[in-house]
Parts: C-alpha cells; sequence; structure tokens
C-alpha cells in the first residue's frame, strides 16, 4: 500500500510539473505567419514588409562596409494604432534551421534606413529598410507587438533581384491593360480582322 501511495505521488508531482507554467491571467496568443506585402496587425503596431535586396557591400570605397556574410534589406512600414507615441520593437530574421539574425543597429549607407529606435506617433507611420548580416537563405521576418506579448512572421523567399510583391489597386483589379500588338521589323502591327 505504501508503494502504490508513493508511486501514486510522482505520477502526480510529474504531471503537475509539465501543466504550462501561465497563471490564469496570461493569455497564449497564435503565432501566424504571412506573405511579403500582406498587412501584419499585431497590438497596436500594423506592419508590412515590401521588398527585400541582398547586398555584398554598402557604400563605395575607401568608406565602404563588407558583411561577414551578405547584406539583407527588408522595406517595411509600421503604423502605430494607438492613441499614444510607441517605439516599435526591433526585428529579426530566422532561416529554415531556426538560427536567427537581429537587425543590425549601425545602418551607415544603407538606403532608406528605417533607425533602429523608432519612436512613432499616434496614427504615423515608420517606413525604410531594416538590415542584416546574414547568408542568403530562406527566411521569416520576426515581428512583435509593442508589448513583446503576441509575434508573427512574414515569409521572406530566397531571390537574389530585388523582390516587390504584386499590390492590386481597387480600382485596376480584375481589368486588363490593353496591350499593343506585337510585330517584327518590316512586318504591320494591323490586327487581324475578326
Amino acid at each position: 500500500m505504501h508503494r502504490f501511495r508513493t508511486i501514486f505521488l510522482l505520477v502526480a508531482v510529474a504531471a503537475a510539473l509539465s501543466l504550462p507554467a501561465c497563471s490564469p491571467g496570461e493569455k497564449s496568443y497564435p503565432v501566424h505567419t504571412y506573405n511579403l506585402g500582406e498587412r501584419v496587425e499585431l497590438g497596436h503596431i500594423v506592419y508590412t514588409a515590401f521588398e527585400t535586396q541582398w547586398l555584398t557591400q554598402i557604400g563605395e570605397a575607401p568608406s565602404q562596409r563588407i558583411p561577414q556574410n551578405r547584406f539583407f534589406l527588408i522595406r517595411i512600414s509600421a503604423t502605430n494604432s494607438l492613441g499614444s507615441e510607441i517605439l516599435v520593437p526591433n526585428v529579426s530574421v530566422e532561416d529554415d534551421n531556426g538560427q536567427t539574425y537581429s537587425e543590425l543597429s549601425d545602418g551607415e549607407g544603407v538606403p532608406q534606413w528605417i533607425g533602429f529606435l523608432r519612436n512613432v506617433k499616434p496614427a504615423e507611420s515608420a517606413q525604410g529598410n531594416v538590415v542584416f548580416d546574414a547568408p542568403p537563405r530562406h527566411y521569416k521576418l520576426k515581428l512583435s507587438d509593442e508589448t513583446g506579448e503576441r509575434t508573427a512572421y512574414i515569409d521572406i523567399p530566397l531571390s537574389f533581384g530585388a523582390e516587390t510583391p504584386d499590390i492590386t489597386s481597387p480600382v485596376s483589379a480584375g481589368k486588363q491593360p490593353p496591350s499593343a500588338p506585337i510585330s517584327s521589323p518590316g512586318t504591320s502591327a494591323v490586327p487581324p480582322k475578326q
């Protein structure tokens, strides 16, 4: 009987230790992954990542900057939807193996650098490039809300050209622009009769 009680007590302690260490007031938020160009709402910050660029150097000799890997620029926008000024948190990128690279605090020479400390007033946005020193790979941009409680990712495909997502305006949605007839040199560009 004593042995049964000891085993029962050990099982009960193991079960209690395996429960999450959350107090009743703490909330768990789902983590979503978005595509490049999609609007991401986290707390009172609305993020959008527009394009990416890989650089082997920033600037020209003799003051050029050379990365350990490659400079990886991601153009983002972060809009404050709160009624007071907020500090937009720094971001990072994470590869498929879980390796994380934090954004660089030195933006010297980075075109349209967004800055490292981003105080944003109500209904205003911070826009520009965040920069990383990372090897060329597929990444997810890790974002968080102003409190650090909520997290989301933006999928960043590996591309060595400037990657700009197609953003369709509501006016032009569903309309095809007129195209000019294709012609070879010495031929007429008159469309065939129907």
